[in-house]
């Protein structure tokens, strides 16, 4: 009579005692899930540096960009369509030049201006800002101009010209460091201004040398008229 009763009994036993283990690592599994579906939740939503975040910034960067005045974004456009310009004529100079310093010069100021544009390009593009894809009539027009021409008349207007671009270059430049209103733009136009007054002073040297080379060859011709030029101006002169 006992002994179905101890067969059965091992197994109730064992029956029970897994169902015991069984509800207790189900709720130790559902003790440990819940604070790591929160923890990565929390992490995705708030961890600096990801994506989201990323983009975010860019965001409240491009809306401070948006408020970039009027002045800075005319003088960006400005000094993108002069910079053109010296890379351009440079660039002509170096291979139409009749002296080699021309040539030199027209090599320097093709690479000083190009890496000056690079950098402006960048500020512009950081700022929202677009950058002109063509200079100005004036500066078509003295480029036409300096295309048509070679050998030493070649090298006298683009010496001329590289003289006066250069002073108006340095008016306005200096006249933005201190006007401008983004630092980034305005930083930029003050390290520009020792590279432009350097242009100067070579554009002057080459306009001189230029100038003195065009005496010496009239000499002669002032020295046979000297009397006669001497005389004639005399007689002329109501003082």
């Amino acid at each position: 009579m006992f002994k179905p009763i101890l067969r059965t009994l091992p197994v109730a036993v064992a029956l029970a005692c897994g169902s015991g283990w069984a509800a207790t690592s189900t709720s130790t599994a559902n003790t440990n899930t819940g604070p790591n579906h929160s923890t990565l939740a929390g992490v995705s939503a708030a961890q600096p540096g990801s994506p989201a975040d990323t983009t975010h910034a860019l965001g409240a960067n491009a809306k401070a960009d948006a408020k970039l005045s009027h002045g800075d974004k005319e003088f960006i456009e400005d000094a993108a369509k002069g910079g053109m310009f010296e890379v351009q004529s440079g660039q002509l100079a170096a291979q139409k030049g009749s002296d080699q310093s021309v040539k030199d010069f027209g090599n320097k100021l093709a690479q000083d201006h190009g890496k000056a544009n690079d950098e402006l390009k960048q500020i512009a593009e950081a700022k929202g800002v677009k950058i002109p894809d063509k200079d100005s009539w004036g500066e078509r027009h003295e480029m036409s101009k300096l295309q048509k021409l070679s050998g030493p008349a070649f090298d006298r207007e683009f010496a001329q010209h590289a003289v006066k671009d250069h002073e108006k270059d340095i008016k306005d430049f200096e006249k933005a460091s201190t006007k401008l209103q983004d630092p980034d733009l305005k930083a930029w136009a003050q390290k520009q201004l020792p590279t432009l007054k350097e242009h100067l002073a070579l554009a002057q040297k080459l306009a001189g040398a230029d100038q003195n080379a065009k005496a010496s060859t009239n000499e002669p011709n002032t020295r046979a008229a000297g009397n006669t030029g001497s005389i004639s101006k005399k007689s002329s002169s109501k003082y």
